[in-house]
């Protein structure tokens, strides 16, 4: 694989194994997470599998996940 940056095409990422959290919806639509080689890992909307894929380091992924199991983001899914 060659070098991964932020926008590049997700079907560019050859070799890399997408995964989806088994809550995602039925039509599908959701959001998807792939190890890079190196640690970092690329994130990209499974409604537009060939659309860009945004690439994190480890620290920015755990960061996002803790913040997340604290509930920091709640308010994006509340009314």
């Amino acid at each position: 694989m060659h070098h991964a940056y932020n926008g590049m095409a997700a079907t560019e990422l050859q070799g890399v194994v997408w995964q989806k959290s088994r809550h995602s919806n039925s039509q599908g639509t959701c959001v998807e997470f792939a190890r890079l080689p190196g640690g970092r890992v690329a994130v990209r909307n499974s409604t537009f599998p060939d659309g860009p894929a945004l690439v994190y380091t480890r620290a920015e992924i755990e960061a996002m996940l803790l913040g997340i199991k604290d509930g920091e983001f709640d308010h994006l899914i509340t009314d």
